[in-house]
């Protein structure tokens, strides 16, 4: 899609309301102006930028989490992951997510890619890594995580993407483009 055509489909906002505002996110209700001039409302949720990385280990395992998800009412298998604090670059989000959730700090890190989670409804971007060169560091855990480490090969951990038993998104994705990446 050339400039130009990004510019043909631009909403203009016209007004917005945060009928919403949590600790972890709002929601905005803005009523945009169409390209053709017809008017309709878009609610969006505001989020703050996230990292997670897919941490392999020298004997080629990778470390993942296990944890309760209240939203979907199970525990899911994941890749480490946390939202960037203010003034907190990618990296530095990714390297304490890392130390407080696996127990390790990267060496190595490799972007793998950023994306939007959910571009329909969500602002919230996801810069996903590949941390390589790991050494064990010690970081306090987030008070209300409660997470249990899980290492596997990662062939093991795709196989399990591939069957279906790996449902969370950023975990889906980084761990396919890790094993991409390498070759496997």
């Amino acid at each position: 899609m050339s400039d130009n055509d990004s510019e043909a489909l631009r909403e203009e906002t016209v007004s917005s309301e945060r009928p919403f505002k949590g600790r972890l996110l709002a929601v905005r209700v803005d009523e945009v102006t169409l390209p053709d001039g017809r008017r309709s409302r878009r609610e969006v949720v505001e989020h703050a930028p996230a990292v997670a990385a897919v941490p392999l280990l020298a004997d080629g395992q990778v470390a993942l989490v296990r944890q309760w998800r209240h939203a979907t009412g199970q525990a899911l298998l994941e890749i480490p992951a946390g939202l960037m604090e203010p003034g907190e670059t990618p990296e530095e989000c990714a390297a304490r997510e890392l130390a407080e959730e696996i127990g390790y700090r990267p060496g190595k890190l490799t972007l793998l890619f950023s994306v939007y989670l959910a571009p329909g409804y969500s602002e919230e971007m996801i810069h996903i890594f590949l941390a390589e060169d790991l050494v064990p560091a010690q970081a306090e855990a987030d008070e209300d995580e409660n997470l249990r480490v899980v290492t596997m090969p990662l062939t093991e951990a795709v196989a399990k993407v591939r069957a279906g038993e790996v449902r969370d998104a950023k975990t889906v994705a980084g761990l396919l483009a890790a094993i991409g990446r390498r070759g496997e």
